[in-house]
C-alpha cells in the first residue's frame, strides 16, 4: 500500500514517470521505502527546501499511522 501511494504522488510530480523505482525493505518495526528517479528529476522530488520531499513523508505518515509501523522514505540518487 505504502508502495503505491508513494508511487502514485512521484510520477505524478516528475517528466519521467517510467524512471521511478520504489524498494521496499520490511523490518520488524519499521519499513524503509527507497525511492529513485531520473536525475533530471530529483530536483522536482525534494522541492525548494525540502518542502515537497517533507510533504510527501507527512502524507505517508498519516497514511501508515494505524498500522503502528513506522515507514521511512529514503530518496537516492
Amino acid at each position: 500500500m505504502e508502495k503505491d501511494l508513494v508511487e502514485y504522488i512521484v510520477k505524478s510530480l516528475v517528466d519521467d514517470p517510467s524512471s521511478v523505482q520504489v524498494n521496499v525493505i520490511e523490518g520488524e518495526k519499521s519499513t524503509i521505502l527507497e525511492l529513485r528517479v531520473a536525475p533530471d528529476d530529483i530536483g522536482k522530488v525534494i522541492g525548494k527546501h525540502g518542502r515537497i520531499a517533507k510533504a510527501i513523508r507527512t502524507v505517508l505518515q498519516a497514511a501508515t499511522a494505524k498500522s503502528g509501523k513506522r515507514t521511512v522514505l529514503e530518496i537516492l540518487d
